[in-house]
């Protein structure tokens, strides 16, 4: 049977990593193999020591400890990258994600999808603090990326081996891990899940990191629609400015010799000329940009796009397992 990985980044969660450990544990009892990697993201309050006490007593229970705090989105890639089951399970150490729920998860992969997503139902959070700025980021997800789904905030997922090795995540891109995974071709579903409030603990969110996701927000729109072809982004705005400043310029000599009005006290000279200026800069750009591209993709053999399935071609080239 296929190995299923359980992959918990857990900062300051002593209190919660046993009674998490013994809940994955009893909802995993009738699964087949099974394995819980532990990322600890530099905890202060003793957590490592608890998560190697439990490992101690399990061989099933894996430790990873990162050598300073480095983000949920570093601490998730390196359960990624440490995980050696066929099919991975993401979730939060704060025990407000139920493991009854994996199962569930799990099977509804064998209808055919490359990664299921939690939806949250009737969330245990505070309103102004949690609810309310995350229903605005999910709202706004989708409006820019286009993805369907409703809780991206979610960190109970469960994915294919070949989905997981396809991520690469940081800054806040475990925000993103589903957007990720549809702009790689994956076929996605999201099923509805338990929360539970905080029994022990203190949360690490806050209202900063709102910026923050915008921020990476730009980054994966520009990722998944410009990447292969930044010339088409700025040199768009950069012709459009060029217009605009060629526009500028005209307007200012036929002014001249209609009216007699200089050309420096012109506004429009100079905003011509301010345009002009912008618009060289943005198409420069683009081709630093096609450049770089190129770059990326030959120097490191790296394909742009990704197969799903062959047929009557033999075995890909094997493409290696991430290490451990």
């Amino acid at each position: 049977m296929p190995l299923l990985s359980v992959v918990v980044p857990v900062k300051d969660e002593r209190e919660n990593v046993r009674p998490l450990a013994d809940r994955v544990r009893d909802a995993l009892r009738e699964s087949g193999p099974w394995e819980l990697v532990f990322v600890d993201d530099g905890s202060t309050d003793g957590t490592f020591a608890e998560v190697e006490a439990v490992a101690a007593a399990d061989p099933r229970v894996k430790a990873v400890r990162l050598r300073r705090n480095f983000g949920q989105s570093a601490a998730t890639q390196a359960g990624l990258d440490a995980a050696a089951g066929d099919v991975i399970v993401t979730m939060d150490g704060d025990l407000q994600n139920d493991p009854a729920d994996i199962p569930r998860l799990v099977a509804k992969l064998d209808e055919g999808y490359d990664a299921v997503l939690g939806q949250r139902l009737n969330r245990q959070d505070k309103v102004l603090l949690r609810k309310l700025p995350s229903g605005c980021a999910n709202w706004l997800i989708r409006r820019v990326l286009g993805v369907p789904f409703k809780d991206f905030g979610c960190t109970l997922r469960a994915m294919r081996r070949e989905v997981a090795d396809g991520l690469m995540l940081y800054g806040e891109m475990h925000r993103f891990i589903t957007a990720l995974m549809i702009q790689g071709g994956a076929r996605v579903a999201q099923v509805p899940v338990r929360h539970h409030p905080r029994a022990a603990g203190k949360s690490k969110y806050n209202l900063s990191r709102t910026v923050r996701v915008v921020l990476d927000l730009m980054t994966v729109k520009f990722q998944g629609s410009y990447q292969t072809r930044p010339m088409h982004l700025f040199g768009l705005f950069g012709l459009a400015c060029l217009f605009l400043g060629f526009a500028g310029v005209a307007a200012a000599v036929v002014m001249k010799y209609t009216v007699g009005m200089g050309m420096t006290a012109n506004p429009l000279f100079l905003l011509g000329s301010v345009s002009g200026l912008i618009g060289v800069q943005f198409v420069s750009l683009g081709l630093m940009g096609e450049v770089l591209t190129r770059v990326y993709f030959e120097s490191q053999g790296k394909k742009p796009y990704v197969v799903r399935e062959r047929r009557n071609l033999g075995d890909p080239p094997a493409a290696g397992r991430r290490a451990g």
